[in-house]
């Protein structure tokens, strides 16, 4: 009995012992501050996290969600936030060129044959004639900020059909809603955004789509993975980690909603997990079509177009809206992620 006792005993201790250790690896998990956009383009984050992928990785995500590209990068060079997943804005840049800021990945690409951001107008500029992006001269397009992706999509499209920049009237709106009441009231005349926005509201015969940015910016790397110049140099095991998952959530996206390979029960599992963190104001019924009609294909890997990243700086420096010596080894770290140049 006494010899039972002890066994008992030492079973117990035991089991306290593993039971503190689970414990305490719990407690080890790192916190990550997440800077989003309640867009289907930042789907690989929310796959990774519903699915356990950061969790995988010792990593306890916490999402701060923005309404444009801007604040998110101020956000990261005052510490608010980790890591961020948004557009390459000129307000990012000039914050790399003061050394506080890397891009570290790829997230959302443009591709020819997947759908991808549509050019839009408003229902009275298309009664006027605007039928086609060569016709936006001379009329007014809707940005969030100056120096944002907006404005450097439309500067592409107007160098492409041969008109000046100079002849579109930018109106910087800051907010994602404020563009979209702005095109649908016809206070502006053209926008362009990703599609699950575009056709939804197309749908609704609330604008019109008159073309495809693709089209005029094949492999655009729109969107980018970057945290802090201090994270990325003094904290690689942790960014290393943070990737990884990411990428997996990345991986899980395209099979799902963009190559389809996962079949109607992993469109449809998909779909329902984002609606979580996308058109979360309305009944899934109605956001699954903007859900699925919204799926870009995102960088495998997290792998970074590093010629695109490249285009989009020396743009930004020829319209004298970054510091013309900010290089692009200041902008990106070129040692976490596959390179594409």
């Amino acid at each position: 009995m006494i010899y039972s006792g002890w066994r008992a005993s030492v079973a117990a201790m035991v089991m306290a012992a593993v039971l503190g250790l689970t414990a305490s690896v719990a407690l080890a998990q790192d916190k990550v501050r997440l800077g989003a956009l309640r867009f289907t383009s930042h789907s690989g984050a929310f796959v990774a996290f519903e699915k356990g992928y950061f969790e995988e990785e010792g990593l306890d995500v916490e999402f701060h969600f923005f309404q444009a590209a801007a604040p998110m990068a101020v956000a990261i060079a005052s510490g608010d936030i980790d890591y961020g997943v948004t557009a390459i804005s000129g307000g990012l840049i000039n914050l790399a060129g003061k050394g506080a800021i890397k891009v570290i990945g790829g997230a959302l690409v443009e591709e020819v044959g997947v759908d991808g951001q549509k050019i839009l107008v408003s229902n009275q500029a298309w009664d006027d004639g605007v039928t086609t992006p060569a016709m936006l001269a001379g009329r007014s397009f809707g940005i969030t900020q100056t120096g944002s992706s907006f404005h450097y999509m439309i500067s592409q499209i107007a160098a492409m059909e041969g008109f000046a920049l100079s002849e579109v009237s930018l109106k910087p709106l800051q907010k994602v809603g404020a563009v979209i009441g702005a095109l649908k009231s016809g206070q502006i005349d053209g926008w362009t955004i990703v599609p699950h926005i575009a056709k939804a509201l197309a749908g609704g015969g609330a604008v019109r789509i008159i073309g495809n940015v693709a089209d005029y910016i094949d492999t655009y790397q729109v969107t980018a993975i970057f945290t802090s110049s201090a994270n990325a140099s003094d904290k690689r095991d942790l960014t290393t980690r943070f990737l990884r998952a990411y990428s997996k959530g990345i991986a899980d996206f395209n099979a799902n909603m963009v190559d389809r390979t996962g079949g109607e029960a992993g469109l449809e599992s998909t779909t329902r997990l984002i609606h979580r963190y996308v058109y979360t104001s309305r009944p899934y019924e109605k956001a699954a079509p903007s859900i699925r009609n919204g799926s870009m294909r995102l960088q495998p890997d997290a792998r970074l177009n590093l010629a695109s990243v490249r285009h989009q700086l020396e743009w930004f420096k020829s319209e004298g809206l970054v510091d013309e010596g900010i290089t692009i080894d200041q902008l990106v770290d070129t040692s976490y992620v596959e390179i594409d140049d």
